[in-house]
């Protein structure tokens, strides 16, 4: 399950700039609308909503344009139909990768997702192909800081996480999806503070490519993610702190 952080990092990092622009908050906004047609409007009674407001939350989003967001799910507001899309491909090197998209023209977000990777060195690739590589999984990021890392780990199993992995700058706490709001609320009690709390897909597996190579799916990813209608891009690669260092120097 490594890497995801460090791919996470760049996201955060990215995800700053594009709120600015406004594609963070769509994205964001999309998601609330979504969670809401499929299990109605109270956060009470459905989890993927508490989860994609909290997640809004995380990135800073008004609360405004949270109210707003469920109101369009609801169809007082008016909003256009959004389908899930998972599109399956493959990187430079072979790297597996999976995107999540929701559409509002299926057609468009094919060809934009098609493109983007043939522009990048990579392909897109039948339904099946990729995605059995990867598990969803709940995944909360704590900023070490001056924490102790083996103390929030012991403190994350002791929540109900399955899993602990320790990056350079944070940590990373794994659980089952169901569990993930659990640990989260167990953590904040136990004065950790989350940085982000999300359910993604995990690679079972991870690759590790040669600075060329992890450039050029960085280059992709990066891509990916800034198509309107994507939610969420992740691939099967490891990058090392050095390739991030340098990816980083260059943006």
């Amino acid at each position: 399950m490594s890497g995801h952080s460090k791919w996470s990092s760049i996201k955060h990092q990215k995800g700053v700039a594009d709120a600015r622009r406004g594609k963070l908050f769509t994205k964001l906004t999309r998601e609330i609308i979504l969670t809401v047609r499929e299990g109605g409007s109270s956060p009470e009674t459905n989890y993927h909503l508490r989860l994609a407001i909290q997640k809004a939350k995380d990135n800073n989003m008004p609360s405004d344009n949270v109210e707003r967001a469920i109101k369009r799910g609801e169809g007082t507001l008016e909003g256009s139909r959004l389908e899930e899309m998972v599109l399956e491909g493959y990187g430079p090197g072979g790297t597996a990768i999976l995107v999540e998209a929701l559409s509002d023209n299926r057609n468009r977000t094919l060809q934009d997702v098609r493109s983007t990777f043939s522009r990048g060195g990579g392909n897109l690739s039948e339904s099946g192909s990729v995605t059995w590589l990867f598990d969803p999984r709940g995944v909360i990021t704590v900023e070490t800081g001056d924490l102790d890392a083996d103390e929030l780990a012991l403190k994350a199993i002791d929540a109900g996480a399955e899993d602990v992995a320790t990056e350079s700058d944070c940590v990373e706490i794994y659980t089952r999806p169901e569990d993930l709001e659990a640990v989260r609320k167990n953590l904040e009690q136990n004065d950790v503070t989350i940085a982000s709390a999300e359910v993604a897909r995990i690679a079972k597996t991870t690759v590790q490519l040669d600075e060329h190579a992890a450039f050029q799916v960085l280059r992709l990813l990066d891509k990916l993610e800034g198509l309107d209608d994507t939610q969420s891009v992740c691939s099967n690669v490891d990058f090392s702190d050095e390739v991030l260092r340098k990816y980083r120097a260059q943006e």
